[in-house]
């Protein structure tokens, strides 16, 4: 029995596809840094779990990040005891997602999935998952937000964070997050179809969201199950997580987005700043109105600006099939209220970073700005010049 370590792959995040049939029916991928501690038991409790149902067609492979503890060598260390048990040690690539991805390539096994190493899923919620890619799932999605599932243990505020985070990729990335109730998940099986040959740009830990993103999924199966608090070990859940997560969504809505037409509106809300700065001046230095008119009107000429710079280039071949005064009006309007939700968008989107998450002011800004311009395009493509269908020009 070769007992020898996986070498880890490099190159493009892009898992092949199996060009033989495969005995190796699940391969089950367990992400590790820094949890030595918990995985001959979790290696002993996969196991008991999976041989009775799927004898020898499965596989383990633990993906370790060079951990100090040393979680690479003490999962070595037992394969001898698990013949099913693989073991891979990366020392330069770092991260939950690409670390899982970087296992699927080196997996055998028709079916991929994905389980955390510090025992806060709970396993024996595998054979549910299984049970959904049995009657033909593409994707099967262990949730807390099902009948059945929950978290055991958290706080208001890690409670807040976590819907909070839901939320936004709902409004950034609704037809992706709004797949399944419980996006941020890090527990699922994948056909392995369903995701190959597609190059992988995840960022953070959310490989769920990177899946729903790029992947070809058509069959949801969701499976609750009770999130448990960590036996040993620290949890690894920091503000940093949830920027990345942002960083993500934002990463995936550029990824489809109609690049041409997205660079005029860029272009256009640029020419609306100087708008913006040259009345503010005008209404606060000349016409001394005070620093709130001033700012309302100024904001309120630059809005107009950019809606008529819109209407006629960036979305002039939509607005061109929606004549009359009256149908200008009413995409004004909705450009108006779409504007105004940005504005609030953004000042939350700061105060969120800034005295929430403790981001530096500026970088929660410019994330903030990032966000709401992706969120002012998108939402005017599809109310204010509604559009069934946009190619990339």
């Amino acid at each position: 029995m070769n007992h020898d370590l996986i070498p880890a792959p490099t190159g493009p995040l892009i898992i092949p596809r199996l060009h033989a049939p495969s005995d190796i029916k699940l391969s089950l991928i367990i992400p590790t840094y820094k949890e030595s501690d918990n995985i001959p038991a979790l290696i002993a409790q996969l196991t008991n779990l999976l041989q009775p149902v799927l004898e020898s067609a499965y596989e383990l492979i633990i993906v370790d990040d060079n951990s100090p503890d040393l979680t690479w060598q003490v999962a070595q260390n037992i394969m001898p005891e698990y013949p099913h048990l693989r073991v891979m040690r990366r020392e330069t690539e770092r991260g939950l997602s690409t670390a899982v991805i970087r296992g699927w390539q080196m997996a055998r096994g028709e079916i991929l999935g994905v389980i955390d190493a510090d025992l806060q899923h709970p396993p024996e919620t595998l054979l549910q998952l299984w049970g959904e890619i049995a009657k033909g799932a593409d994707l099967a999605v262990a949730s807390r937000n099902v009948e059945g599932g929950g978290v055991s243990d958290w706080s208001l505020i890690r409670r807040f964070l976590s819907r909070g985070a839901q939320t936004l990729g709902l409004i950034l990335l609704p037809g992706v997050i709004g797949q399944v109730s419980d996006p941020m998940s890090g527990y699922f099986m994948v056909r392995r179809e369903a995701i190959a040959e597609i190059t992988m740009d995840p960022i953070g830990y959310k490989i769920l969201v990177e899946v729903l993103g790029r992947g070809k999924v058509r069959w949801i199966g969701e499976v609750g199950y009770v999130f448990q608090e960590r036996a040993e070990g620290h949890s690894k859940v920091t503000w940093k997580q949830y920027v990345e997560y942002l960083q993500h969504l934002i990463r995936l809505r550029l990824s489809t987005l109609p690049v041409g037409r997205f660079v005029r509106f860029g272009l256009v809300g640029l020419s609306g700043v100087f708008v913006d700065m040259i009345m503010f001046y005008f209404f606060w230095s000349v016409l001394n109105l005070g620093l709130t008119r001033s700012a309302i009107f100024s904001a309120e000429f630059a809005i107009f600006n950019n809606f008529l710079w819109n209407d006629k280039w960036t979305f002039g071949d939509i607005a061109s099939h929606q004549k009359g005064k009256r149908k200008k009006i009413k995409r004004f309007i909705k450009f108006n209220i779409i504007c105004l939700a940005g504005l609030i968008l953004n000042v939350s989107i700061v105060n969120f970073l800034f005295n929430i998450m403790h981001v530096n002011e500026y970088i929660a800004k410019l994330i903030a700005i990032a966000f709401v311009t992706i969120w002012n395009f998108w939402i005017n493509l599809k109310l204010s010049w509604r559009v069934t269908e946009v190619k990339n020009d």
